[in-house]
């Protein structure tokens, strides 16, 4: 009787192992992170990008790497036009990015872009709108990190139902820009709707996200992660609303193309979404251009871009495009 309770056991445990090992993979233990009231890399903190100037928007992590957050466009080679993620130019992965507080350089990790383009991906959606990339932070810097938002604290999660119009959003931009007034960086707004197979969201802020913003996080009313920002329009559906990029899409897609195993650092420690859970949207006709990176120490630019109601944010030493009323 006992041999026969003893294999039993032994089978049961067999099947419970091979259970957990052809389950769903589990998110690593979260990092122990810096206090919010010392910690010198945190959202919201300034990337340099071979001298475009971008500002992050949240911290993520795997088994053995902490990441910042910023705008795949970031990295963009190409003109001013070139805003399709699935044919503009980047740098590569592995370029050395500066991160304002770090002793370091982090390392561009992963980003949309090059993704899509080594995928051929085809869906319109996801080249105009998905806009992401993460930089490893150096292992000399990772005790200097917090996932915590100033002013608005640590996100409680990330958001995977979409932000209804009418609804409150916050974000948190540094742009160089804006002189070094602290006052100026947090940005309390509403959501004008989601689109385009729901990979965007049009939101309206005080102030709007203007070049250096891009790639800023956008927290719901919930305190909950939900977007990234790419695009500011001029004048549809109204003047200078930004397009923030769907972050939960956009780690889906991450995750399910071979990038980093990294999820959100949170309350929560919450994994991105299985991409094949969610249901696709109408497709959206509007495309707004890509909110640019700002460059460093020069003043924007302005220039005739070719599209309706929307400029792409560049950095100091790259140009803002911007759209004529006219359409020209």
């Amino acid at each position: 009787m006992n041999r026969w309770i003893r294999a039993t056991a032994a089978t049961l445990l067999a099947c419970t192992s091979i259970g957990v090992a052809v389950g769903v993979a589990q998110a690593a233990p979260a990092p122990s992170f810096a206090p919010a009231a010392s910690a010198s890399i945190h959202p919201g903190v300034m990337t340099m990008t071979q001298g475009a100037q971008c500002t992050s928007n949240f911290v993520f992590y795997d088994a053995s790497t902490v990441y910042l957050g910023q705008a795949a466009h970031c990295s963009a080679t190409g003109g001013e036009q070139e805003t399709n993620g699935c044919s503009a130019k980047s740098l590569p992965v592995g370029t050395p990015v500066d991160v304002q507080g770090a002793s370091k350089p982090g390392r561009l990790a992963y980003n949309s872009w090059v993704t899509m383009q080594q995928l051929g991906e085809k869906d319109s959606n996801a080249c105009q709108y998905n806009d992401l990339a993460l930089v490893a932070i150096d292992p000399a810097d990772a005790g200097k990190v917090s996932p915590s938002i100033p002013r608005f604290g640590l996100p409680t999660g990330l958001n995977t139902d979409g932000v209804k119009a009418g609804a409150s959003v916050r974000s948190y931009g540094n742009s160089q820009l804006r002189g070094g007034i602290a006052l100026l960086s947090p940005k309390y707004g509403v959501s004008l709707g989601q689109d385009s197979g729901g990979w965007n969201h049009t939101v309206f802020t005080v102030t709007p996200g203007i070049p250096g913003d891009s790639g800023s996080g956008f927290i719901d009313a919930e305190g909950r992660a939900f977007g990234v920002l790419s695009t500011l329009s001029l004048l549809r559906p109204l003047p200078a609303a930004n397009g923030v990029g769907d972050l939960a899409r956009e780690l889906a897609y991450m995750r399910a193309h071979g990038g980093p195993a990294a999820v959100l650092a949170d309350s929560t420690h919450s994994p991105a979404p299985d991409p094949t859970a969610r249901s696709a949207a109408k497709l959206s006709k509007r495309k707004p251009t890509r909110t640019r990176k700002a460059a460093a120490r020069k003043p924007p630019k302005q220039r005739s871009a070719g599209r309706r109601g929307a400029v792409k944010e560049r950095g100091t030493n790259r140009q803002v495009a911007q759209v004529s009323a006219d359409g020209g």
